[in-house]
């Protein structure tokens, strides 16, 4: 009788080990993919940073050039997209779009001494160029967090505990195929 109370008590302990263990390896899990999503948050919120400052930037050159309607229709269009991203995927090939774009436009200011002279201007692109500087920052956060996320939901023993509850990949914030390619704004400046 006492050996046979000795395995129930001793089997007991062990599941009781495994349940805290399992309880533990979920809230971890948890706390990571969370941490991803805020990371994943924080480049949505300095992409939309620079989609609130293009406006005023584009009406500030568009008094100067208002002939250049081709790449105001192109910023506006990638905007839209940008705005309407769903995956990680549609968001890293939208901010390429509007990156190009915006180098287009800045490449048309180049053209005009007046408007670079422009204390507006100057003062938007300022920030443009420090709102680039966030965005950088943000994706090498969030990939660093999905790495980390990534790596623990392959571990052996967490793979179980990620299978077992459905934890999935996270996605990279990777550079288009688009963004690789170097912009040619040479043909903007020819008559």
């Amino acid at each position: 009788m006492k050996n046979w109370v000795k395995a129930v008590l001793i089997i007991g302990i062990i599941l009781v080990l495994i349940a805290v263990w399992m309880i533990n390896g979920y809230n971890n899990l948890v706390a990571k993919s969370e941490e991803v999503q805020t990371a994943l948050s924080q480049i949505d919120n300095q992409l939309q940073r620079r989609n609130d400052l293009i406006p005023n930037l584009v009406e500030t050159v568009k008094r100067y050039a208002a002939h250049e309607s081709e790449v105001f229709a192109q910023i506006a269009e990638a905007r839209a997209k940008l705005a309407g991203a769903a995956t990680v995927q549609d968001m890293a090939q939208a901010d390429a779009q509007v990156s190009s774009a915006l180098s287009r436009l800045l490449a048309i200011a180049e053209n005009y001494p007046e408007l670079k002279a422009n204390q507006n201007f100057i003062q938007l692109q300022d920030e443009l160029a420090g709102t680039e500087n966030r965005i950088t920052v943000a994706r090498r956060d969030y990939n660093e967090k999905a790495r980390d996320y990534n790596t623990t939901i392959r571990r052996f023993p967490m793979n179980i505990v990620a299978s077992i509850f459905g934890f999935e990949r996270a996605e990279y914030f990777e550079a288009s195929e688009d963004a690789k390619q170097v912009p040619n704004v040479g043909k903007l400046f020819e008559d």
